[in-house]
């Protein structure tokens, strides 16, 4: 079993916190319809990976554990994109909105939930990626024709804010 540090976990609330205070209050690209809570929040630790084409390094997949406000593994993310709980409960999303991250990261992203599994995450209408760090691909250049196939993997966090319908328990 492995146990992450206490500033970690310290990390993790706060980011995690900061995502769903954030989420009210986003910009309109990636705010939820009217009529939708946010039900739950994690913040994930892992890399997204991508490939050189010969010329630029396009996007393949997330690779992420997710955690709770107390530093618990709560369930995983990865290609689809999919969020995948501890019960077997999975969703999938398709990107519905994007905003620019203020420190240069990865985009926060609205997307909108498809259920795959039934469980805890059977009700996310909506999922939204926010206080995102890293996460961004290789410096333009550094994928040449030479490099073509090759995978490179970038550490990224985040905070995801799972949203349902009002009337949705």
């Amino acid at each position: 079993m492995r146990i992450l540090p206490t500033s970690v976990i310290a990390g993790a609330a706060c980011l995690a916190l900061a995502g769903a205070a954030q989420a009210q209050t986003s910009p309109p690209t990636i705010q939820p319809p009217a009529g939708n809570v946010p039900y739950d929040a994690t913040f994930a630790v892992g890399v997204q990976i991508y490939r050189c084409d010969g010329n630029a390094w396009t996007f393949v997949a997330p690779r992420a554990t997710l955690h709770n406000l107390v530093g618990k593994q709560v369930g995983e993310h990865f290609a689809g994109p999919t969020w995948r709980w501890r019960d077997g409960s999975s969703v999938v999303g398709t990107k519905a909105g994007e905003a620019p991250s203020p420190t240069g990261a990865i985009p926060h992203l609205l997307l909108r939930a498809t259920p795959t599994a039934p469980g805890h995450l059977f009700k996310t209408t909506y999922i939204q990626r926010l206080a995102t760090t890293g996460g961004t691909a290789a410096a333009a250049g550094t994928c040449t024709p030479e490099r073509a196939g090759e995978v490179t993997e970038v550490r990224y966090t985040a905070a995801y804010v799972f949203w349902r319908h009002r009337g949705r328990k």
